[in-house]
């Protein structure tokens, strides 16, 4: 879990050092464009190639740049090793949308898949179910209670987000939620499925199953 909350640690850096270098052009009105974080630095200097005084002003911060691209691929190479060990791992990630961040996330958060006696009962824990609002008759739901620890939280949101926009395979946990998009929002559909998708990752963990389209849990 450590490993994990440096990384991402790196990657909210990263996101101001590029964002930064961005403004600055911009004030001379230069664009970036749309550009990989791997081109990035390249694309910077291509752009100040007429412009040596600029450039040298740049230079500095496009080798932090660099180097926190650097120490956080370095620190995901950690994360795959981490996974390539836990067994449980590697079977979550055969859920479409489920990679190594949020695998390994989920088992350093649950630690023992024994603490919770029902799958359903592991989305409270990470704040990932609806307040509730109850006052005489009035009995209503309303926003997520995001409780917990807001990087776990995050971690089956990015997979859910993941599953809906690019994967292609046919799925009953896929299906259900881009229905509710359709009625209810692209946001309370990923909500959803990230909920549900930490009851699947529970389940999976206690009885030893991998994930087998169109949606079902096969036991090894």
């Amino acid at each position: 879990m450590h490993v994990k909350t440096q990384r991402r640690l790196l990657v909210s850096k990263l996101i101001d050092v590029e964002a930064e270098i961005r403004g600055t052009l911009r004030g001379f009105g230069l664009k970036m464009g749309r550009v990989g974080r791997a081109g990035f630095a390249g694309r910077v200097r291509e752009l100040l190639a007429d412009r040596p005084s600029l450039l040298r002003v740049v230079e500095p911060v496009l080798l932090v740049q660099a180097m926190l691209l650097s120490q956080r691929e370095a620190l995901h190479r950690m994360v795959l090793q981490a996974v390539r060990e836990e067994e449980a791992c590697r079977r979550m990630m055969t859920v479409p949308g489920v990679g190594p961040i949020t695998a390994l996330a989920f088992r350093a958060t649950v630690d023992q898949a024994e603490r919770f006696a029902h799958s359903r009962d592991v989305g409270a824990q990470f704040g990932l179910t609806p307040r509730r609002y109850q006052s005489g008759e009035t009995n209503r739901s309303s926003t997520i209670t995001k409780t917990g620890d807001a990087l776990m939280r995050h971690a089956p949101y990015e997979a859910a987000t993941s599953m809906l926009v690019h994967a292609t395979k046919p799925s009953a946990l896929r299906s259900w939620p881009l229905a509710v998009a359709k009625r209810r929002g692209l946001q309370k559909a990923r909500v959803a499925l990230a909920r549900r998708l930490v009851v699947v990752l529970h389940r999976m963990w206690r009885d030893g199953s991998v994930f087998q389209p169109p949606g079902r849990l096969t036991t090894i």
